[in-house]
């Protein structure tokens, strides 16, 4: 008994000073993990100098002031101090961020066009919670709740608003029937809805198949594989990925496209910061289409993901890069949620491609010369003239077959193609995406339902031939002044094939979803002619071997 004592006696010192030296270790990176998750505002409070001022201000000031404006203005203030691209996002936007990023959210499963005041449903997602409870296309919604939608001037965000809410929780929405105009109420229980980042996959021809990708979601890599899936079962044997237009997203979805394309190990990217050690993000051993030919369709709004599978692509000289240089946003934000709801996006590294192109631009010259770059590179002709290639510098790398890139920022094209400036005009894309022609079109789908039975794109695009009556139903729409005015903008040569082009797209986007519209689209598109071109001449082989 008293050698247990004793041995007991011995070994608590050492058992007390070894719990203490772990919890010592455990508060410590705590206290680490937790310092990137304060709550910002909370830092700004404990500044002494400014809450006096808000406080001055709150007690002292002429008028009444929101001192929570002046805090949210006092981070941005500080944000100002920083790069383009980090950002601090309150609490009644993160939401709408995150749902973005997340691919889905909870609401009832319609997509809505508003009509004259008046919003209609144009797509019922099937199995979702409005398809069970028998919502169509054509219902007008009427009713959210107690809160009456139609003819109020709502806004998109508006009744997105409205219909989004917790998962499983109840809403009654009433619809006027399309069928017979009758009012009808129906409860629907809201459950996750997709948001794709794949809008498109189609054949170009009988070989090429075509995916169009509007952002990197955490949905976008199993959205890719399925679409990819279908068209190698359609005859797909080369791609053209279409990152035009594309922000950017999730680094791990592009990455994952990426490895599907690149074999052996090879780098894709790699991202480094100032207290931010190199990492680096490879292939995997085996992609499923390493070997077929590949086109890469990019322009100035590219951005970070997509200039990360742009790069990649140009410097392993995987496929060919064509459109017009990338935005160049190569800086890696991470979200660090806050106390108070909001979250700041901040950046703590940057993105190289293989080569070792930083991908981000130069901010050294302030924001608003940062913002102010595309019109720049217009004015300049950059975007508009047929033989211009500007480079941001003169700084070379290369890729694996020695071939020349380009520093400075963005990603330059192996291809350069100007805007179509034949249809680059602000007054007829104004008609072509106009509320009163998408009101016209709209009102020809809903008569003419029965007889616009076809089977498939293919079909509508080799029969459909109503183009003329939709314009003459849009003429007449329009007030004389306006008329006249549009008459001659359409005289002008090319401008009303264009606009019967857009007529048809738009009205097979109603009937066959986004893969109708591209269907109907992509044959006026000059930068997939490009594409086309390429694909079936030796130019690809020189481009990527040289």
């Amino acid at each position: 008994m008293n050698t247990e004592s004793n041995r007991f006696r011995i070994w608590t010192p050492l058992l007390f000073s070894l719990v203490l030296t772990l919890g010592m270790i455990l508060g410590f990176n705590l206290r680490d993990t937790l310092r990137n998750k304060q709550n910002i505002t909370s830092v700004i409070e404990h500044n002494p100098n400014l809450e006096e001022i808000i406080d001055l201000i709150k007690d002292k000031y002429v008028d009444t002031v929101n001192t929570d404006l002046l805090r949210k203005d006092a981070i941005s203030g500080i944000l100002q101090r920083l790069d383009p691209h980090t950002v601090y996002i309150p609490a009644d936007e993160l939401q709408n961020v995150n749902d973005d990023l997340e691919g889905s959210f909870f609401g009832i499963g319609v997509e809505f066009s508003i009509v004259r005041d008046t919003i209609a449903v144009i797509s019922v997602i099937e199995n979702g919670p409005a398809y069970h409870a028998g919502v169509e296309i054509g219902d007008q919604l009427i009713k959210v709740g107690d809160t009456t939608v139609a003819g109020r001037n709502i806004t998109s965000d508006g009744i997105i608003h409205l219909l989004k809410g917790k998962r499983h929780s109840l809403v009654y929405v009433t619809f006027k029937r399309s069928s017979d105009g009758q009012l009808k109420q129906l409860p629907i229980v809201r459950d996750a809805i997709p948001i794709y980042s794949v809008d498109a996959g189609i054949m170009l021809d009988s070989i090429t198949g075509f995916i169009k990708i509007n952002r990197f979601s955490a949905t976008t890599y199993d959205e890719f594989s399925r679409v990819m899936k279908v068209l190698v079962a359609d005859g797909a044997r080369q791609f053209v990925i279409d990152l035009r237009e594309n922000p950017g997203g999730y680094l791990d979805a592009a990455t994952s496209i990426a490895d599907e394309f690149l074999d052996d190990n090879k780098l894709i990217v790699y991202t480094k910061g100032l207290h931010s050690p190199k990492v680096e993000y490879k292939a995997g051993e085996r992609g499923a289409f390493e070997k077929d030919r590949l086109i890469v369709l990019v322009d100035e709004n590219s951005a970070s993901a997509s200039e990360i599978l742009a790069g990649a692509v140009q410097d392993w000289d995987r496929g060919v890069i064509i459109g017009r240089r990338t935005f160049g946003k190569g800086l890696v934000q991470e979200q660090y949620d806050l106390d108070g709801g909001g979250a700041l996006r901040l950046t703590v590294a940057k993105y190289y491609t293989p080569s070792g192109r930083c991908i981000q631009r130069s901010f050294s010259n302030g924001k608003e010369a940062y913002e102010e770059d595309f019109e720049k590179r217009f004015e300049s002709g950059a975007l508009t003239r047929k033989d211009t290639m500007n480079v941001a510098d003169t700084t070379h790398y290369y890729t694996s077959n020695h071939r020349a890139v380009y520093g400075g920022g963005g990603i330059t094209p192996d291809i350069y193609v100007p805007y179509d400036t034949t249809h680059f005009s602000t007054a007829l894309l104004s008609v072509v995406f106009s509320e009163e022609l998408k009101n016209t079109v709209w009102d020809y789908f809903i008569h003419n339902r029965k007889r616009l039975d076809f089977k498939d794109i293919k079909s509508f695009d080799i029969s459909f031939a109503d183009e003329n009556n939709i314009a003459k139903a849009y003429f007449s729409s329009l007030k004389i002044p306006e008329h006249e005015k549009i008459s001659l903008l359409l005289s002008k040569p090319g401008n009303m094939d264009y606009f019967k082009v857009h007529i048809k797209a738009q009205l097979a986007r109603l009937l066959f979803r986004d893969n109708g519209y591209y269907s109907i689209i992509t044959k006026h598109d000059n930068v997939i002619d490009s594409a086309s071109h390429v694909l079936y001449s030796n130019e690809y082989s020189k481009i990527i071997s040289r």
